[in-house]
Order: structure tokens, then C-alpha cells, then sequence
């Protein structure tokens, strides 16, 4: 047995704990491991806020909840900026969260760079470019000891098995995690 859900959300700080309750919810009723829901939920949490507080067009600015205006006839042509999307699958063996949203996408150099890059301080290699994904590798780059901000996705690559950060075709970021789940005993969707 496995399930699936989607939420569109509004970029507003009130939605950050609703996708998280809702993520918590699910994980309760299938019989999900708590801790393995709490690390979730925490990364969940994470990947909203930054698609809350960077996932809307730069015009869009100080106005998270609110799409902004769209002049007459051309609603089809401009992103819908005030809103950024949540799916969540579960199955026997894993979770699997994805929260997509409108903004910029991630930057080539500043936010992110490989994992080689990281490691090794080398570039990726050449079949890396070849992929055409410009977001192949990549990891989040730890900030300073003093930021007051961007440790989130540095957080939700510690709490998940696995961590794609990428860009949209055309526009928007995509933070997509996974973890194996651990089930309590008489757990819904246990594997057999």
C-alpha cells in the first residue's frame, strides 16, 4: 500500500505549520516511526519557509501572500507568485517530499556548487555538464558560524536520506528529500 497527497499553498508564514501538521498527520496514521516523522516534518518545515520567503518573482517582494497584480488578459503568461506546491509520497520502504515553487530558482554558484566541488574544490566533470541539468550534484553550501540565516538547506540534507536541490524548466526552485522509513508495530503500510 502507498499514498499520495499535494498541497498548493499560499507563500504565507501561517502555511509552514499546516503543511507540517498535514505531513505529521499522515505519517501518524500510516505508523510511521515518530522520530523518522519528526525529522521529516522538520526538513518539510525548512523547504516551505525558503519557498515562503523566496519562492515569488522579485516584484513580488514583501508581498508573499499575494500574487500581485496581473494586467488584463495576460493572467496566462505570468507565474502564479503568491503560491508554491507540496507533495509527499509515502510507501512501504520510503517518504519522498517535493516543494516547488515560482521564485528565482537557485543560483549556479552562490547558493549551491557539487558536491566534487565541496569535497574536493574541483569542478564537476565534464559528463556532469553533458546531463544538461544545470542543478547535477549539487549541496548546499554551509554558511557562516554568525548568518542568522540559510542554514535550511544545509538542515534538510543532515535530516533526509537523500537531497535534490534544482530548478524548474522555465522557472522556480524544486528542494526535493527522501528518508527510509521505520514503522511501529501493526503500522497501516508496513511492508510485509
Amino acid at each position: 500500500m502507498s499514498m499520495w497527497w499535494s498541497l498548493h499553498l499560499r507563500r504565507e508564514a501561517a502555511s509552514v505549520p499546516l503543511a507540517r501538521r498535514f505531513l505529521l498527520g499522515t505519517m501518524e496514521t500510516a505508523g510511521v516511526d515518530p522520530d523518522i516523522s519528526y525529522d521529516l516534518s522538520v526538513a518539510l518545515s525548512e523547504a516551505c519557509a525558503n519557498a515562503v520567503e523566496h519562492g515569488g518573482d522579485r516584484r513580488d517582494v514583501g508581498k508573499a501572500g499575494d500574487a500581485g497584480s496581473v494586467p488584463a488578459g495576460d493572467e496566462q503568461s505570468v507565474p502564479t507568485c503568491g503560491q508554491y506546491r507540496v507533495t509527499a509520497y509515502l510507501d512501504g520502504e520510503k517518504c519522498r517530499i517535493e516543494v516547488a515553487d515560482s521564485g528565482p530558482g537557485f543560483g549556479s554558484r552562490n547558493t549551491l556548487r557539487t558536491a566534487a566541488q565541496q569535497s574536493a574544490g574541483n569542478s564537476p566533470s565534464p559528463a556532469a555538464h553533458r546531463t544538461g541539468d544545470p542543478s547535477y550534484g549539487r549541496t548546499a553550501v554551509h554558511p557562516p558560524a554568525t548568518a542568522e540565516s540559510g542554514r535550511g538547506l544545509c538542515l534538510i540534507e543532515e535530516l533526509a536520506d537523500h537531497v535534490h536541490f534544482g530548478n524548474r524548466p522555465g522557472r522556480g526552485a524544486v528542494v526535493s528529500f527522501d528518508k527510509v522509513l521505520k514503522w511501529r508495530e501493526g503500522a497501516l503500510l508496513m511492508v510485509s
